[in-house]
């Protein structure tokens, strides 16, 4: 007879906070809020990209942005300088943010005096893709320079996101970036997902992004 216990952690750890996101969801949905939840590794462009964002969205929506980082508060500030309220959230050294994490920052933002909240995760391709924040949608970024075979070497980030922007087009003449390649890849993990290939430096791209963003957040506030 064994004198120890098996304890399935995970499992517990990923069912709780599933329900967790649930709620999340439903209070979003109450408080007619959008939560996008934007995802990817570090120097993708997310920042660069979120002012874009802000930029062709503000006149349109109540916009705040929560951003979520290991350490420091800089692109707090930097999104703050676009007129879009912002909080900085600190995980403590995880390497992601789960539904509660997402709740205790929509508390201290106060997530009703807003149309669309985005949550810059933090950068990272793994554990930020499995879990669930409660996010009304999932996004995330794939920069040209981290090469096509991204979502070979990691499918879940690309399974979990409604949408996928292919960030750094601008630079497609310095690196072997195969466009065709990478959206059969996605497509096989996740026939539904939305791609858009962008520049956020540029601005090129931005269009179809932002009208697909507007085309959700209006189908969830309504």
């Amino acid at each position: 007879m064994n004198d120890y216990k098996v304890i399935e952690i995970k499992r517990s750890v990923f069912e709780s906070n599933d329900r967790e996101a649930d709620k999340v969801r439903q209070q979003l949905k109450a408080d007619r809020t959008f939560l996008l939840n934007l995802m990817s590794s570090p120097g993708s462009g997310k920042t660069t990209t979120l002012k874009q964002t802000i930029a062709a969205l503000k006149d349109e929506y109540k916009i705040g942005v929560m951003e979520a980082d290991i350490d420091s508060d800089v692109d707090a500030k930097t999104i703050a300088e676009t007129g879009a309220k912002s909080i900085q959230l600190h995980t403590g050294g995880m390497c992601h943010l789960d539904a509660g994490m997402t709740k205790q920052g929509l508390d201290s933002f106060g997530s009703n005096e807003f149309d669309f909240v985005v949550l810059e995760n933090v950068g990272n391709l793994v554990c930020p893709a499995e879990f669930d924040t409660g996010a009304s949608k999932n996004a995330m970024i794939l920069s040209v320079p981290e090469g096509d075979d991204k979502p070979l070497k990691y499918p879940l980030m690309f399974t979990v996101s409604d949408c996928v922007l292919i960030n750094k087009i601008d630079t497609k003449s310095v690196f072997d970036f195969d466009d065709e390649a990478v959206v059969e890849r996605i497509k096989k993990l996740n026939p539904n997902c939305e791609i858009f290939f962008i520049s956020a430096k540029t601005g090129e791209g931005i269009d179809a992004w932002t009208n697909w963003l507007r085309k959700e957040i209006n189908a969830w506030n309504s």
